[in-house]
């Protein structure tokens, strides 16, 4: 009968489940759960995205010199110790500069909104009113000051729970590291044994699908910063280091990244020197250039199997839904459940005897 096949049992669960949410919601007794997971998203985010990235070094380090796994994470954070010391040191006097100097820059932008504004005044002909608008400003700053008061709590929570995420991400990193192969075993351990391989292949494919795409994206990342970086000390920029920083942030988003990142450049670049602007956006075409028919190829390759049409829809989604962070972790999860998606096609298969083939 109809109501015996596994479909409807699969249905009928996820609307029992999306009924109890639902009721767990009105009862105000989510809430809880909530702000556990608030609490840790971001710091296990980071992790992951750091264990990624430190793993290959630290296994390499176990199997070339036959160090132990403690010995090899040791090693590990003394060199990133080492280096974030000394380019702290070498780039502090820089960046301080830089800073110092950024800071005169809503001066420089009211001076050009003020001549803006003698423009208009000339020009406007009386149908747009200069009053009016410097006294919607006026009050505007004056309501963003009191706002800024009011939730100084806020901020001050906000600077707390940053210094704490930063102080306990390098621990768990750590255990990520010690421990990360033990998470497989245990996430099988109660799975039957005929289907138990093919778990195991499927927790190594999603494994290497994250891997892929985190290492690769935050490779072209740097590559992107670097690049322009040179480019903004090529055409004589202000606030280059800052701003190719900003980059290598913002570029860990595919197609968009680097064009937000270059808006605070372009900004930069106005107050400095109009005809900058122009350069700025011939660096980015440039920049772009390489890194779509050479950087990308070399690094992501088409590991991840996501057409660039289906990228850009996942993006322009994600970014109303949850912002920068939603555009940063968008792809992997659209990556992870179409493996998932698949493998549990193959496991209805397998448990009806009719493939013995392995979850790919």
């Amino acid at each position: 009968m109809w109501w015996k096949h596994p479909y409807f049992k699969y249905i009928t669960a996820s609307i029992l489940f999306l009924i109890f949410v639902f009721f767990m919601r009105e009862l105000h007794m989510i809430s809880p759960f909530l702000t556990v997971f608030r609490t840790l998203f971001y710091p296990i985010l980071i992790t992951g995205f750091l264990f990624y990235i430190t793993r290959p070094i630290v296994e390499w380090l176990s199997t070339k010199f036959s160090i132990p796994l403690v010995g090899s994470i040791s090693i590990v954070y003394a060199v990133l110790a080492g280096l974030i010391f000394l380019a702290g040191r070498q780039l502090f006097s820089t960046i301080k500069q830089q800073v110092e100097d950024i800071s005169h820059l809503p001066t420089q932008l009211q001076k050009m909104a003020d001549k803006a504004r003698q423009e208009v005044e000339k020009n406007d002909m009386g149908m747009l009113s200069t009053h009016s608008l410097e006294r919607e400003v006026t009050q505007y700053f004056s309501d963003l000051g009191q706002r800024i008061g009011t939730h100084l709590t806020e901020v001050f929570s906000t600077v707390v729970g940053a210094a704490t995420v930063l102080l306990i991400i390098p621990l768990l990193l750590f255990f990520f590291l010690k421990d990360g192969r033990k998470l497989v075993p245990f996430l099988t351990r109660a799975v039957p044994g005929k289907y138990r391989e093919e778990a195991v292949h499927l927790l190594g494919k999603l494994d290497r699908t994250l891997a892929a795409y985190i290492v690769g994206q935050m490779t072209v990342a740097a590559v992107d910063g670097v690049l322009m970086y040179i480019s903004y000390l090529i055409i004589g920029l202000d606030y280059a280091l800052l701003l190719g920083l900003f980059v290598v942030v913002t570029a860990i988003i595919p197609f968009f990244g680097p064009i937000i990142g270059v808006i605070p450049a372009a900004v930069v670049a106005l107050t400095q020197d109009p005809m900058l602007v122009i350069y700025v956006l011939i660096a980015l075409i440039v920049v772009q250039q390489l890194e779509g028919n050479l950087v990308a190829p070399l690094v992501l390759g088409q590991r991840l199997e996501v057409h660039p049409m289906t990228i850009i829809l996942l993006l322009v989604i994600a970014a109303p839904l949850a912002g920068f962070i939603g555009m940063v972790i968008v792809i992997p999860l659209y990556s992870v459940g179409k493996v998932l998606v698949k493998a549990f096609y193959r496991f209805l298969q397998l448990s009806k005897g009719k493939s013995g083939e392995q979850v790919p």
